[in-house]
């Protein structure tokens, strides 16, 4: 007698998880995770953005930004004789059409203290309304060429050194310009919480950016649960420090601007609180990771440490980091405001008054709020790594590494 042999059973079909995560790093997973949540959490929040007003008709006076070169330049002949200049428009509807502009006194060919010259490709405002009839004025001069052009030595120059590594980080980059953009701008513009909007789009643009840059591992998880904490400890120190100082976020021209133009109420002072987080995210993003690779390191360079020991080399890693980080803070910071701190030291204020100013106190609690932030991020990360390190080296018995 034989036994019938036993059928095998049939393959169950792939679910849809299965059939994408094998095919796909967890790393690269959690990265297109956190940007389909900001495409999806973006198109919710574009869709109650009030509409825009229509601002090319304001008082009567219909205006229309063109795009030209400038083809002549006739200097001024004498006294109160006006310099003439010819712009070729190549887009907007005065396209292939020559015009004069037309800019009253030692203005006209100026942008800024900068005269234009023949060549130069030039934003040119259309006024074709209005008590004086048609104007033509530049308005700006055209940088794409420029900026593009220092964009792509910045790319090369990335990917040639940094390789593979440098490639992610240039995707990391585009990661940042999406978030401030589809998910950050969008989701204040819709009338959200400024800093609670900035809080979780700095919070999924370094999750991100971190697991694309470095991988699904120890390292990496250990980095983001501590950028997670050091950002909620920066945002609970940018309320504190800016409801003790009074700062209100009105201390611009640009902050009125806004109030004025944006069709629904802003909370300034929420958007000062949640630029200070956005500002921040990006060294501590640089701190977490430095401090839970010394950990991991130290552990695997020397098995018998404890988590105590672990953590007292890591903070003395650390201690160097803060020392040099806050100062490329404070340096970034001071050298974005110097136009500012010119113009004030140059006014008969002292130097209380001048610190007084909301203008200069805005920029020094953005300033220390970083600081802080990068200073906490340090014991932080180096507590975590260090708990984790040692727990992995106990749980597997054999030398800890950073991969998971």
């Amino acid at each position: 007698m034989f036994r019938a042999e036993e059928d095998d059973p049939p393959p169950a079909k792939p679910d849809v998880v299965s059939l994408i995560t094998p095919r796909l790093p967890y790393h690269v997973l959690v990265t297109l995770g956190a940007i389909i949540v900001m495409l999806v959490a973006g198109l919710w929040f574009a869709r109650h953005v009030p509409p825009r007003p229509d601002i090319s008709t304001t008082s009567g006076v219909k205006t229309e930004i063109l795009e030209g070169r400038v083809a002549l330049v006739q200097p001024s002949s004498g006294p109160g004789q006006a310099t003439r200049v010819f712009v070729d428009i190549t887009r907007g509807n005065q396209a292939e059409h020559r015009v004069e502009i037309q800019q009253s006194g030692d203005a006209t060919g100026m942008v800024g203290n900068k005269p234009v010259r023949v060549g130069d490709e030039v934003f040119v405002m259309h006024i074709s309304s209005g008590a004086l009839g048609e104007q033509f004025v530049i308005q700006d001069f055209v940088r794409l060429p420029a900026l593009l052009l220092v964009l792509a030595a910045f790319a090369v120059a990335t990917i040639v050194i940094g390789r593979w590594v440098g490639l992610r980080a240039l995707i990391s980059i585009g990661i940042s310009v999406l978030a401030v953009f589809v998910f950050i701008l969008p989701g204040i513009a819709a009338g959200k919480d400024p800093l609670l909007v900035c809080l979780l789009g700095s919070l999924l643009m370094m999750t991100a950016s971190l697991y694309l840059t470095f991988g699904w591992n120890w390292k990496t998880h250990v980095s983001a649960f501590s950028m997670g904490l050091s950002l909620l400890a920066a945002a609970l120190l940018s309320i504190v420090a800016a409801r003790l100082s009074n700062l209100t976020g009105f201390s611009t021209d640009e902050s009125a601007m806004l109030v004025q133009s944006a069709q629904i109420p802003i909370d300034m002072q929420g958007l000062f609180m949640g630029g200070v987080l956005v500002g921040a995210a990006g060294i501590l993003g640089d701190a977490v990771v430095s401090q839970a690779s010394a950990a991991f390191e130290l552990k695997s360079a020397n098995h018998a440490l404890d988590w105590r020991q672990l953590y007292r080399h890591t903070m003395a890693i650390g201690r160097d980091h803060i020392a040099s980080m806050v100062n490329v803070l404070l340096l970034a910071y001071a050298s974005a405001s110097l136009p500012l701190l010119l113009l004030l030291g140059m006014q008969a204020l002292s130097f209380t008054q001048t610190l007084n100013s909301e203008l200069i106190a805005e920029e020094f609690v953005r300033t220390l709020i970083g600081s802080l932030g990068l200073i906490l991020a340090v014991p932080i990360t180096s507590l975590v790594a260090s708990l984790v390190a040692a727990r992995l080296a106990t749980t597997d018995g054999v030398p800890v590494e950073a991969g998971a």
